[in-house]
């Protein structure tokens, strides 16, 4: 994808309760096992804000951030993986209304934790499509509540924290353009395998409602199937070789060729320690020697947030991983479906 002169202002809203992973363990919730393969501290939880109402208060803070008016907004995208708040309902039609963007057209992006990806690749669109004063609002925002959603034990090797994530894109006109902070973004490159759909999916069984199978959401249930019928040997290096493959177009359209020079860092989807270590250091190795970087330690998988919130690390100027000026990092996104993105963005 050609991004051109593209930047991108990112904010975050994150809740400021928390479980603590020794609690976790001392309930029985999970494993020492379990807890060390992660290497995860805590787990933000929403005491009674709905992921929409998050995505509301990290919009307000884009917008500030980028000096720019909610009316003044063409387009806004909501990305979500889990429940709403409401069963038959547009959640980011609730996003445009709250924050403001009463000239805007909402869209809801459903591309599991890739969501913010795929948001951010239709937000390019958008602005290229137009006469280039397009402004785009992309959010995001879950909340893995009980009864439906067990953070701690519902998925094999991932622990899901509550929080939602917003950034504002549009074109600067020349380098002077862009805002203070902003990043501006060199590249986004996608890839997909839609044939492990089935990893997130009863086999054979369609069900009439949510919760129709049970009263929680089981992702190991259906993971279990779909690695007994593919295998897990083949399933991981299929994981490794899509995010290589991903990690190098993205740099190739940056123009930061194979040794890497130029990249200061690889940011990680937050999916824990032992992920990091199988899948995404072996599958990163292959493509540029820069330092990994995984920031899950305090927020956990944030389902579609992690991209945006590994964005906002970036730019945040009270953040201890913030680029500096002349600086490119790259990030990585995953999510069920399977659907892999790499960014690549810049610190004027």
């Amino acid at each position: 994808m050609t991004t051109g002169r593209l930047w991108l202002s990112a904010a975050q809203w994150l809740p400021p309760a928390a479980q603590k992973t020794v609690d976790a363990l001392a309930d029985g919730r999970v494993t020492a096992e379990e807890a060390d393969a992660m290497g995860y501290e805590q787990l933000p939880v929403s005491p009674g804000d709905s992921a929409p109402q998050m995505a509301v208060r990290a919009a307000h803070r884009a917008l500030s951030r980028a000096g720019v008016r909610a009316q003044d907004l063409t387009a806004t995208l909501h990305a979500w993986t889990y429940y709403q708040g409401h069963d038959f309902w547009s959640p980011a039609h609730y996003v445009a209304a709250e924050t403001g963007a009463h000239h805007a057209v909402p869209t809801g992006i459903q591309q599991m934790c890739n969501g913010a990806a795929a948001a951010l690749q239709s937000a390019v669109h958008h602005i290229a499509a137009g006469d280039g004063t397009a402004r785009v609002l992309v959010t995001t925002g879950d909340r893995f509540a009980r009864p439906g959603f067990d953070r701690w034990g519902g998925d094999y090797g991932v622990w899901y924290g509550d929080g939602a994530t917003a950034a504002v894109l549009a074109r600067a006109a020349t380098a002077d353009a862009v805002p203070q902070g902003a990043l501006t973004l060199r590249a986004l490159q996608t890839r997909a395998a839609p044939a492990f759909e089935s990893a997130h999916r009863d086999l054979g069984l369609f069900h009439p409602a949510p919760h129709t199978s049970s009263a929680t959401v089981d992702v190991r249930r259906t993971k279990k199937a779909f690695l007994a019928a593919h295998g897990k040997p083949e399933f991981l290096n299929r994981l490794r070789q899509e995010t290589s493959e991903v990690l190098a177009a993205a740099l190739r359209e940056a123009g930061i060729g194979r040794d890497g020079r130029g990249l200061h860092r690889v940011l990680l989807p937050r999916l824990g320690r032992a992920t990091a270590r199988d899948v995404y250091g072996p599958a990163v190795a292959e493509v540029t020697d820069a330092p990994l970087i995984d920031l899950g330690d305090r927020t956990g998988h944030l389902g579609a947030g992690d991209l945006i919130s590994n964005l906002t690390a970036l730019s945040d100027d009270t953040s201890p991983h913030r680029l500096e000026r002349g600086q490119s990092a790259a990030v990585l996104s995953a999510g069920a479906g399977f659907t892999w993105s790499a960014v690549v963005v810049h610190r004027p």
